[in-house]
This record gives structure tokens, C-alpha cells and sequence, in this order.
């Protein structure tokens, strides 16, 4: 049935608009009028109809049909004050202002502007728009601010802020409303045109930018053109060329524009009446479409869809005085079009709708039952002659299509639907469909009655002989389906399937054993199978190929499990039979046994002999014949032990061995050896080799010494690692010590020469027996043993010298595996006692006054030098000391005083003198025992006023023979007399008490305090101190400003030091002065400058020198001068460095040998330097 032209298609097929020639203008708009449909996109293309009024089209751009809007991302809280919509006229400057809170953020947020959807105007900032932050550190706020400066109309609409922070967002949309200022006279070319980049107003919020760049450049001389009434004077379809041609871009501007001007309506000149916009007939019906003319000799045509109407007896035209009459018989489907007359010039248009009569069924449809392979038809009649209608099964159209299996037929008003070869899938409920009703009826398709003529039968085949399946059934067009073993066959180029008339056959060209099951020949739509048994047999067969035995051979080691696998085949499964000799082995064998599976055989032996050697016979049977073959075994073994290994030689950490090899080689050669060892009493056996040692001698090193060690030895051939041999004996690598170090002379006399030294670096696990003094003459080579058995000690007197010889002494260290080298001193020795003068060295401890609290012990050292052995003596203060009061003690290098309780009478200047022959050293020592203070002598109340009290005390008479470092003063209250702490460790005698309760009488004690402590008693006030209420008198004395500048005074002076050479040494004096002072410290009255030796310090107005390593050219004497603007001051000391100790002093002091090696080095360094 052939479709009806399209209202908006000619007759032609083109639609009016190519019709017609119109050509449409697409324009890109700014985003600040964008639908909501467009969001998805970066712009939007707008094309301008022919029938469109401006103000509709403004209308459609400015509200778009809604549309689900996109989902954004989850939002967070940031905006603590949101822009404000504004209101702003035509040239003003508006700002909108963001605040956001960064108390709880780690960095500054980002922010973006835009304008309408996607406009970002951070790029469009110039002398138009000026975008700002601040942030203020007091508030911890972020402050931005958007400012539109001398505002136009396109600036209009709504804009849109953004903030966020990593995984935080927020945004707030706003509007611009932007006001006329007033009348004036508008360019519409330089109002609506686009502003262009590098110009005066570049920067400007002109989002039609965004257009393709056409500049128009009127040329100079050009008339003008007034734009708008071309405008005004043009169809709304002609308004895009217009404003292309003349260069206007911004369309949406232009359209509000034109929406601003009054419209006047234009009064027709050849129509009196027009038609209607819209006329609505029944199909088959009349309409009558007229107009009125002012003028009835106008020539008048009428036009369908562009297509003028020819007079017909379906069209009929007819004249009543000026009325114009269009008739249109026996409307149909085609006649739903649009209707135009043209009276000269003019033209008015309609629209004809054609209402179609709904169709309905007289005669429905009827139920069907039929069987498999009959014809089916449906038939239903209708009102109308060729309706349209539609065929249904189970609620689903049919398709009729040439490829369909239904045919659709129409005659008349009656209607078929024909299944010419029906099956079991056409049951089902069928219907049909007009416009005005349906009709439904159920088609039953059922099977016909299955008959066998000829079954299956089971069937027995040779593999790779052809296989033939075969049955007969009716009725003959039933096809089916063949199953083997449940499995459906599917047809291939080995297995073929056919089906003629009632014979359905399965044919196999070359069967395999994989086609032995139960098979299955089942009809289609039938519950009724057939079935048989196919056997496929074959002969068994050995399948030795495939296992790479060399002439049937295996070789196994002996003590080894041997599982020998033999593929094997044939159908059905064969009988196995495994025999040596005349022996069969038995499937239930306990070491050797044979196993047998459905495609492989094996031979088991658990623990292999050389017995097991020979020639093994396997034997297949079945119905179908019998097979075997002839398999050899090979039983190799690992070598005998090696003999008992020989441990001839032995070191410090080695050894050297030997041994023979194994007696049996297990029928393959000797390929190399292993050795072991371990420590005789572990049982852990360690491989002291990796790779195979060829020969029968070896010497194991790193071995520990002084342990007990033994070895053993494994023979290594192809089949693998033989047992160890029997541990070697026992033995024990062991190695003598290093030489004696640091060999020095202790002592010389006239007949004896007294040594030490120190043990050896290295010892060993043989240990140190003893050491072996030998010494010899000089000019001799003959060394004598000075002493005749071992001695264990590091020193060693030799006697029987004779006086004023020359001799060489030498040390050796022995032990179990001998002496070791000798360790000789490098210089002969003069035999001859030589005098040290003696020298006192007081320790720094006791170059200061050294004090002790009564009843503590005292116990002094003072370490001193010389020989012969120097005589010692004590004064104090001048006189001998009593024996009783205080206990000495002297040795051969120092002298003790012990005093077990100190009492204030050992108090004293103590004078120690050594004197060797007519050498003498002397040595001063103050000590000092003090004890704890007494009380003040009194205390008064110098004065009571207000809640104050003025205190005055006296120092006590006994100070406990230390300084008062201050005070401790106690107050309490004469009814309780409870006593309370005002203050401690004040210095003064005078104080005032403050803060007391008024109408309280306090009493007041003092206690004195040193460096032992606070006194045992305290001094009371005699009279207590009432704090009275009334007449409270303010007693106002007048004082002086105390003027603090001063002169240097240095109040503690420079002290005569002793100092060591190699150890750092300090001076310390202290200076009071105002302002402070500049110090300077001099040597020997020069300046000492920026010298890296000395470094200075002062602090609090102590001053130190700090000497680094002195040496004795350091000696000398040092002054430090303070001076200020008042004046100078200056102080003295001398200081005197000593030479280093000796090494034998070093030696006697304990010091160890590395410290005393470093010492020496240095001292020698510093000699040379000087």
C-alpha cells in the first residue's frame, strides 16, 4: 500500500525547505545561553528556521526543554560567604566577593570563575574584568573578589564559582542583571560585532569571540546602510544572512533587540478573510477550505505542499462572489498535507489533518487441530476492503517475510494467514489486529503414530574396519538424532549420517577403539529410542619404541627402587604375564612384583641386587592374539670405602694426609674423593671439598688450632658416593706464640739488670707455658739462659753481672709446640746503677685546697720519682706530724696519709720532701676540714609597719671554718608556734618581712648556712612583733639611685699552675666591672692573638685561657688585662709546664701500652716541633 507524501515533502519527494532554495546559517553561541541538553558538549550549533519569529527563536535560546541534568561529583562545605546576584547599569562597576575559611586547610584552595557552563574567565581578564585574592593571616581567611569594570548589556547573565582542594569541592552559581542608562543612538554593526585580540578592547566580556574570526572592512567611501530596517522590512528566515552579510555576530543580542521593537501589524491587500491555520475531515469525507478576496479579478492559485492544484473531480474550485472555494472529495490519507493560496503577491497557509475510521473484525478467527507436516490456514473477515491488519502468535508478531515459513494473504476484506508445512513449534494462540478490534484462536499441531520396520542390532568389529549402524522407521520425513554412550554424534569426514525416505544409517569408514559403546538412534519428537551395542577389538601389542632403551637394556643401581613402565595396547584388555627364566613373577611379590593397568604395564623391584641382573619376558594375550618381548636389567653399585686415612704431618691450621683407595670399585672407575672432618668431640661431620680431588693425598687448612680433629675419606664413581671409611686418629693442630712485645729495661745496678715486657699479641690454643731469659755480652755470640726453669711472670731480674759490662737480653715465649721467635732489646746495657734525681708529681686534685667535712676519711696519694729509692718526710704547718693524729704510709713511687676521722685540727698547710743523696723535691698541700656554722649572734626588730617587719642579725661567732653562704629566716605566730619558712639561702643580714596578718604577733629565728649545710640551731627574736591595725603610718624614705659603674676590680685573682705536657691546661680569674669590660690575655707581656692553641672564654665576669696540649715552650708568664672606660686592671700567674711522665713512670701507673705508644708519639712530635 503506498505511503502518502509527507506534509513537508513535494510531490517530488524534496522536502520544501531545498524546495524552496532557503539557506540556513549555523552559529556557534556563547555559553551563557547554552541549554541543559548541550552540556555535554564544548559548544552548540543553533540553525534559524523559515517560519521561526524572532522572539521565539530568543525564547527557545534563552529556555531550553528541560533535560535530566548531569550528575556531579560529591560536594564539601568550603565557601564561608557566597557571591550575591547584582544588579548593575549599563557603564557601572559591580564586584562579587568569595570568602573561604583555611583554618583547617593544608594549602591555598583553587578557585575558577566562569560564566554560563564552561566560559572560564581566567583568560578573558583585561581592563574589563579583573580578577583578585587576598588573604588575611589574623583570620585565616581567603578572600576573592571579581571585578566587572564599565559594564555592557552582553555582560548579562549568569555566572558560576568554583573552589576546591584535593578531594574537596564547592560551587555557587549567580546572576548579572545589566541595566540601559538611558536613549542614545546604537551602531547595530559596532554594537553586535566581535572584539578582536591586540585592540582597545581586548579583555572585554564578549564570549562571541568564540566564532570563527571574519573581520568586514567597509570599504572607505562606502554608503551607509541602515541594518535595521532591513531588518525590520525582512522574514524572520532571512534574519542570519542578513546579520552575516553585514558582519553582525552577536545573533543572540540581536535577536533581544529586535524583540524590543514594536511590532506593527501589517494589514493584508488581497485577502478580506484568510484561511484557517488548521482543518480536520474524516477519511473518505468532504472539506471545504475558503478564503475571501478584497479583490474578486485577482488571479488565484491554489498549491499542496508547494505543488499547485489542477481542477478535478477530487479538487472542485468554486466562486461565490468574492469567496474562494477549494473542495477535496473522498478524502484519503494523502490528502493530510499542507494547503497554501496565492492571491497575486500574497499567500496564506493551512494545514488539513485526515481522521482514519478505526476498522473492525466481523468474523473471527477459529481453533485449529492438525498434525506434523499438514497445512494450516486462518481466515477472518473485516469492515474495510485491503485495512491493514496484524498477525500475532503468542503475543508476538509474526514476521512475513519472503524467508518466513507464514503466508499472508488478503482478498477482499477477508484476511489468511497460511503454514503450509506445519511442525510442533507452531502450536501456539494466534490473533489478529485492526485499528477497531482483534480476534484470537489456539492451533493444536500433534505427531503421527512411530512404527519400527527394522531395529539395531549389536555389532562386533576389528579396529580399523569399517562400521555400518542401520534402522527403519516411519513415518519416512521424521528426522533424528544418534547418541553413543549419551553423547549426541555429530556428522564428520569420518563419520557419515543419512537419511532417506524411512532408512536413517551411521556409517564409520576406519572405526577406532574410542567408537566401542552403546549406541543410540533417538526420533525427533518422540519419547520411543532404539539402541545397540558396538564392540570394537584389536591385537595387544608391546610398545618398546618410544622408551630409548639401547638394545632393550636398563641400568639400574643396586640398594635403588627400579620401576619399569611398559605402554602396552589391545582390545579387549590383554592378560600380562612377567617371567625371568622359567620364574613368573607375581603380581602380589613382596620386593619384585609386576603391576598391570588399562594401557601400561610395570615391573617393580623395591631394593635392586646385583642378583637381580638378567633377561626379564612379558607376554600379552587376548581374543584377539598375543604378543611379547624381551627386556635386559643392568645392576650397578657404588665403591667400597676407602682404608683408614694417614695423618702424618701436622700445623698450626693444617695438616697433611694420605690413603689407598677402595679395594672394589663397583663396576665403574674411581672418578675422585671426597673428604670430611670434625672436631673429635662433635658428631658433626663437615665436606671440606666441593670438587673431586684425583689423588690420594690432600692437606686440609683453616682449621682451628688446639683443637682435636679428625677425617675421613669417601671414593666418589658414576653410580654415585661410597660409604666413609673409618675416622683417621685423632690430632691437633697446634703453633708457638708470637715474640714478647714492648721488651724494656726496668732497673740497673751494678750487678743485676731487671726487664719487663709483655705477653705475646698472638698465643694460640697451645697456650703460654713460660718465658726464657737468655742474655749475652756484647761482642760475643754465645747466649746464656739466665734463668733455668720457665717463669710466668712479665719481669725479671738477672744477677751476677759484673760492674760496668755491656749486655744484650733477650725474651722467648714457650709452649707446647716450642719456642717462639726472640724478642731483643736493640741497644747494649751499661751495667751500672745510675741516680734519678726525685720529683714530686701532686696530683690536680691537690694543687687547690682540699677540704673534707669533719668525720670523713681522708686518704691522700702523692705519686713521686726517683732513684735509689728516695727518702720521704711530712710537716704540717712547719712541724713534724703527730704518728698518732695521722697514719703515713711510703712506697718506692708514692706516699699515702690517711686519716680515718677528720677532725677541724687536721685542718693545715701540709709540706711533703723527698730527698734522694743531695736531691730533694718539695711539694705544698692545703687541706681544709670544715663543719657546719653555728647561729647568728642576735637577731632584732629593727622596725614594725604595716604588715611588715625589718630583721637585723649579726654574723656567728663559729663560720665551721667555711665561708656563710647565706641565710635561712623562719617566722611563726605566738599562739601556734608553728614555724614557717619566709626565705632560704639569703645573703644579707638585713631583711624585710612582708605579707603578715594583720592583728598576728609573729616571732622570728635566723639559721646561718655553708657549704655543709644550715646550722644545727637557730637565733630567736627576743620580743615578737605585733601587726597592729589602726594608725597604720607610711614611713617614706628617700633613696639614692646606686650608681654601678665601676672600674675594673678582679676578684678573684690568677693562681701559679703546674701544668703536664700533652694535656690541655686552664686559667681562671674573675673581674667585676661596669660597663663591661674588654679583656685581653698576654704571654710573657705579648698579646696573644687569633692562635688556634689558646682559646677564651668569659662568663658571668670569669674569665678562663684554655691551653690545648701544652708543651714547655708553652711555660711562661700570663696576664690578663680587663679595662673598660673607668679604668684598668690586670693580673699575673706563672705557669710551668713539666716534661711528660716517663715510659717507666707510665708503666708504674698502670696506663695501658696503647695509650702509653700514643703518648710517647705525641711527646716525640712535640721535641721535634720545638
Amino acid at each position: 500500500m503506498p505511503e502518502p507524501p509527507k506534509k513537508d515533502e513535494t510531490a517530488n519527494g524534496q522536502p520544501e525547505e531545498e524546495a524552496n532554495s532557503l539557506k540556513k546559517l549555523s552559529i556557534d553561541l556563547p555559553n551563557d545561553s547554552v541549554p541543559v541538553t548541550s552540556m555535554g558538549r564544548k559548544d552548540s550549533v543553533w540553525s534559524l528556521g523559515e517560519s521561526q519569529p524572532p522572539e521565539e527563536l530568543e525564547k527557545s535560546i534563552e529556555n531550553p526543554p528541560a533535560e535530566k541534568p548531569a550528575e556531579n561529583p560529591p560536594t564539601s562545605t568550603l565557601l564561608s560567604e557566597r557571591p550575591v546576584s547584582g544588579t548593575v547599569t549599563v557603564g557601572g562597576d559591580i564586584t562579587f566577593v568569595a570568602k573561604v575559611e583555611a583554618k583547617d586547610l593544608l594549602r591555598k584552595p583553587t578557585i575558577k570563575w566562569f560564566k554560563g557552563k564552561w566560559m572560564d574567565l581566567a583568560s578573558k581578564t583585561g581592563k574589563h574584568l579583573q580578577l583578585k585574592e587576598i588573604f588575611d593571616r589574623n583570620t585565616k581567611v581567603y578572600t576573592f573578589e571579581m571585578h566587572i569594570i564599565k559594564a555592557k548589556e552582553n555582560y548579562a547573565g549568569n555566572y558560576r564559582c568554583e573552589v576546591s582542594l584535593k578531594d574537596k569541592f564547592d560551587s555557587c552559581s549567580f546572576d548579572l542583571e545589566v541595566k540601559a542608562g538611558g536613549s542614545q543612538s546604537i551602531d547595530i554593526r559596532s554594537a553586535f560585532k566581535r572584539s578582536t585580540d591586540g585592540q582597545e578592547d581586548a579583555g572585554e566580556l564578549d564570549f562571541s569571540a568564540l566564532l570563527k574570526h571574519r573581520e568586514h572592512k567597509q570599504q572607505d567611501g562606502a554608503p551607509e546602510v541602515d541594518v535595521w530596517e532591513i531588518l525590520k522590512n525582512a522574514r524572520p528566515d532571512q534574519y542570519e544572512k542578513i546579520a552575516f552579510t553585514y558582519g553582525i555576530t552577536d545573533l543572540r543580542g540581536l535577536l533581544r533587540r529586535m524583540k524590543k521593537i514594536p511590532k506593527v501589524e501589517k494589514k493584508s491587500e488581497a485577502f478580506a478573510k484568510k484561511l484557517e491555520p488548521a482543518y480536520q475531515v474524516d477519511k473518505g469525507g468532504k472539506i471545504r477550505l475558503a478564503v475571501d478576496l478584497t479583490d474578486p479579478t485577482v488571479d488565484l492559485k491554489w498549491y499542496k505542499n508547494g505543488v499547485e492544484i489542477r481542477p478535478s473531480p477530487k479538487y472542485i474550485f468554486e466562486h461565490k462572489g468574492t469567496e474562494r472555494i477549494l473542495v477535496i472529495n473522498n478524502c484519503a490519507l494523502n490528502d493530510d498535507a499542507a494547503y497554501s493560496v496565492a492571491a497575486g503577491e500574497e499567500k496564506c497557509s493551512t494545514e488539513l489533518f485526515v481522521k482514519e475510521l478505526p476498522v473492525k473484525i466481523t468474523k473471527g478467527l477459529e481453533p485449529v487441530t492438525t498434525t506434523v507436516n499438514e497445512r494450516v490456514e486462518l481466515m477472518c473477515e473485516v469492515t474495510e476492503d485491503g485495512a491493514p491488519v496484524k498477525w500475532m502468535k503468542n503475543g508476538v508478531e509474526i514476521p512475513t517475510g519472503v524467508r518466513s515459513r507464514y503466508r499472508v494473504k488478503c482478498e477482499g476484506n477477508k484476511h489468511y494467514l497460511v503454514i503450509d508445512d506445519a511442525s510442533l513449534e507452531d502450536t501456539g494462540t494466534y490473533s489478529i489486529m485492526a485499528s477497531g478490534g482483534s480476534s484470537e484462536a489456539h492451533v493444536q499441531v500433534d505427531l503421527k503414530p512411530l512404527k519400527i520396520h527394522q531395529d539395531l542390532t549389536d555389532t562386533k568389529v576389528l579396529l580399523g574396519k569399517p562400521l555400518k549402524l542401520q534402522c527403519e522407521i516411519s513415518p519416512g520425513n521424521v528426522p533424528g538424532q544418534w547418541y553413543r554412550n549419551g553423547q549426541l554424534i555429530q556428522e564428520t569426514d569420518r563419520i557419515k549420517i543419512s537419511h532417506k525416505n524411512r532408512v536413517h544409517e551411521l556409517s564409520i569408514e576406519v572405526s577406532s577403539l574410542h567408537d566401542s559403546g552403546d549406541y543410540t538412534f533417538v526420533p525427533e519428537g518422540y519419547s520411543h529410542s532404539l539402541s545397540a551395542k558396538v564392540n570394537v577389538i584389536d591385537p595387544p601389542k608391546v610398545h618398546l619404541e618410544g622408551l630409548n632403551f639401547i638394545d632393550n637394556t636398563v641400568t639400574v643401581v643396586a640398594g635403588n627402587k627400579m620401576r619399569l613402565e611398559i605402554p602396552i595396547s589391545g582390545e579387549p584388555a590383554p592378560k600380562v604375564v612377567w617371567m625371568k627364566g622359567e620364574r613368573v613373577i607375581a603380581e602380589t611379590g613382596n620386593r619384585v612384583r609386576a603391576e598391570t593397568y588399562v594401557d601400561q604395564t610395570s615391573l617393580t623391584i623395591d631394593i635392586t641386587e646385583r642378583d637381580d641382573s638378567g633377561t626379564y619376558k612379558l607376554v600379552l594375550q587376548n581374543e584377539a592374539g598375543e604378543a611379547s618381548a624381551s627386556i635386559k636389567l643392568k645392576v650397578v653399585d657404588i665403591p667400597d670405602s676407602p682404608e683408614v686415612p694417614l695423618v702424618p704431618v701436622v700445623g698450626g691450621d693444617w695438616c697433611s694426609m694420605t690413603w689407598e683407595p677402595p679395594k672394589y670399585d663397583g663396576g665403574s672407575p674411581i672418578l675422585g674423593y671426597y673428604i670430611e672432618r670434625k672436631k673429635k668431640q662433635s658428631s658433626r661431620w663437615m665436606r671440606i671439598n666441593f670438587d673431586l680431588i684425583k689423588e690420594t693425598t690432600y692437606e686440609p687448612k683453616k682449621m682451628i688450632e688446639g683443637v682435636p680433629y679428625e677425617v675421613r675419606i669417601f671414593a666418589v664413581n658414576a653410580i654415585g658416593v661410597s660409604k666413609p671409611s673409618e675416622p683417621s686418629k685423632a690430632f691437633t693442630p697446634l703453633a708457638v706464640t708470637s715474640e714478647p712485645t714492648m721488651l724494656v729495661v726496668d732497673d740497673v745496678t751494678d750487678t743485676t739488670v731487671t726487664v719487663k715486657w709483655r705477653p705475646p699479641e698472638t698465643i694460640g690454643a697451645a697456650g703460654l707455658d713460660g718465658y726464657l731469659v737468655e742474655y749475652c755480652l756484647e761482642g760475643s755470640e754465645d747466649w746464656v739462659p739466665a734463668n733455668t726453669e720457665l717463669i710466668d711472670k712479665t719481669k725479671y731480674t738477672i744477677t751476677g753481672l759484673k760492674p760496668d759490662s755491656k749486655v744484650f737480653i733477650r725474651v722467648k715465649a714457650v709452649n707446647a709446640a716450642g719456642a717462639s721467635a726472640p724478642r731483643t732489646t736493640q741497644h747494649a746495657i751499661l751495667v751500672k746503677e745510675v741516680i734519678e734525681p726525685p720529683k714530686i708529681r701532686v696530683p690536680r686534685h691537690l694543687k687547690q685546697t682540699y677540704t673534707r667535712r669533719v668525720g670523713e676519711t681522708l686518704n691522700l696519694v702523692v705519686p713521686f720519682v726517683g732513684k735509689p729509692r728516695p727518702k720521704v718526710t711530712w710537716l704540717k704547718d712547719g712541724q713534724p706530724i703527730d704518728p698518732a693524729a695521722v697514719s703515713i704510709r711510703n712506697t718506692d713511687c708514692e706516699s699515702m696519709i690517711f686519716i680515718r676521722k677528720a677532725e677541724r685540727s687536721h685542718s693545715g698547710k701540709y709540706q711533703m720532701k723527698v730527698q734522694v743523696e743531695s736531691h730533694e723535691d718539695t711539694a705544698d698541700m692545703d687541706i681544709q676540714i670544715i663543719d657546719l656554722p653555728g647561729p647568728p649572734q642576735m637577731v632584732n626588730i629593727d622596725d614594725v609597719w604595716g604588715e611588715n617587719v625589718s630583721l637585723s642579725w649579726t654574723a656567728p661567732r663559729d663560720d665551721g671554718n667555711a665561708a656563710i653562704t647565706g641565710y635561712t629566716i623562719q617566722k611563726a605566730d605566738k599562739k601556734t608556734m608553728e614555724w614557717y619558712t619566709c626565705l632560704e639561702h639569703y645573703h644579707r643580714m638585713t631583711i624585710a618581712i612582708t605579707e603578715l596578718v594583720v592583728g598576728n604577733e609573729y616571732y622570728f629565728r635566723v639559721f646561718s648556712e655553708n657549704m655543709c649545710g644550715l646550722s644545727e640551731s637557730a637565733t630567736q627574736t627576743r620580743k615578737s612583733a605585733l601587726i597592729l591595725k589602726e594608725d597604720m603610718k607610711l614611713k617614706i624614705f628617700e633613696f639614692n639611685d646606686h650608681d654601678f659603674n665601676e672600674a675594673p676590680k678582679f676578684t678573684q685573682p690568677l693562681i701559679n699552675t703546674f701544668g703536664i705536657a700533652g694535656y690541655n691546661t686552664t686559667l681562671n680569674c674573675s673581674v667585676r666591672a661596669h660597663p663591661k669590660p674588654k679583656v685581653i690575655w698576654m704571654k710573657n707581656k705579648m698579646i696573644i692573638g687569633e692562635d688556634p692553641r689558646y682559646r677564651m672564654f668569659s662568663n658571668q665576669g670569669v674569665c678562663t685561657l684554655e691551653i690545648r696540649k701544652p708543651s714547655p715552650y708553652d711555660g711562661g708568664m700570663y696576664t690578663c688585662r680587663a679595662s673598660n672606660d673607668l679604668g684598668e686592671a690586670q693580673v699575673e700567674c706563672k705557669l710551668e709546664v713539666k716534661g711528660g711522665f716517663t715510659f717507666y713512670e707510665l708503666m708504674q701507673r698502670g696506663v695501658p701500652l696503647h695509650l702509653i705508644d700514643k703518648y710517647m708519639t705525641e711527646t716525640k712530635v712535640v721535641e721535634e716541633d720545638k
